[in-house]
């Protein structure tokens, strides 16, 4: 190689892993894994007898690609809306380090390679559930941001899913077990999510984004529905002893998380600051991991 080819050369390759690196941001590694976690969660609780590695791996790997291609496909679609907010405006597409059109190829593309992977090497309905995950994500929340403060309890649905695909594919069936956990994860996003919108008021206001916080300018139905959510969610985290899910180690752990998450919602509902807030931000992030430790280490 002459060094000008030479130079060429490591030129393309480091342009090569800047857009591998802006591709692999874009699906937000760190919601995948949370997701992935939910996933487990609900495979492991859904189980009877020796688990199935070979098909958890299959699940795992099918639920990775549809939902970092889900998260890729909604940052295309929240361009705009990312380059207005300080939290989101250094994302890939905003700084215009990708093409949209490469953002929504590549979204695409790893999406439906989630689904088909997850029909063929799991099941038709465990690929339905991973497709109304997405579904709902993208073409109900996104859209709504910008429209109602009910975009949260839109875009709580896809987020209580993904223990439900878990379910399905070690049940093959929608039992009991699958609603109560999409009930736990739907209602601890409620005080989580309003926490987040509480501390970026501001920076969703500027983008037109419609979370309750930003048309709530008084905060009275802020916190009153930080709280409602913790108590329904102490109450129906009780629910896999009550149901048979778990055992009495659990029911004991579930309520004492819940009243110390409750104790949190509560204390933001008296003295509402942005301190308050970041403690119910602080408080969900320590509970729900708890709580699905606990109900895995005593599952009945």
């Amino acid at each position: 190689m002459t060094p000008s080819t030479d130079v060429i050369a490591n030129v393309i390759a480091r342009e090569r892993r800047r857009v591998a690196t802006d591709l692999f941001v874009l699906t937000k590694p760190r919601v995948v894994l949370m997701v992935l976690v939910t996933t487990l969660v609900g495979y492991y609780i859904g189980s009877s007898g020796a688990l199935d590695y070979g098909r958890l791996l299959h699940v795992l790997i099918g639920t990775a690609l549809a939902a970092g291609g889900t998260l890729a496909l909604n940052q295309y679609l929240e361009r705009d809306v990312d380059a207005l907010m300080l939290r989101t405006r250094t994302r890939p597409l905003p700084e215009g380090r990708l093409e949209p059109l490469e953002a929504l190829g590549f979204g695409a593309l790893i999406t439906v390679l989630g689904l088909a992977y997850s029909a063929v090497a799991v099941g038709p309905l465990a690929a339905l559930v991973t497709a109304a995950t997405a579904a709902l994500y993208l073409f109900a929340y996104t859209p709504l941001k910008l429209r109602t403060p009910f975009c949260m309890l839109v875009g709580a649905v896809p987020g209580a899913l993904p223990p439900v695909t878990g379910w399905v594919a070690a049940r093959g069936d929608l039992g009991a077990g699958a609603w109560i956990l999409f009930g736990i994860l739907f209602l601890w996003q409620l005080p989580h999510t309003l926490a987040i919108a509480r501390l970026y008021r501001d920076d969703y206001a500027r983008a037109g984004v419609r979370v309750l916080p930003v048309v709530d300018r008084d905060g009275d139905s802020t916190e009153r529905q930080i709280v409602i959510g913790c108590l329904a969610l102490l109450a129906v985290g009780l629910l896999p002893t009550l149901s048979g899910l778990a055992g009495a180690t659990y029911f004991g752990g579930a309520l004492i998380l819940g009243l110390v998450f409750l104790a949190f919602g509560m204390a933001q509902a008296v003295a509402p600051s942005t301190t308050a807030a970041r403690r119910v931000l602080f408080a969900s992030l320590l509970y729900l991991p708890a709580l699905l430790v606990l109900l895995a280490l005593d599952k009945s």
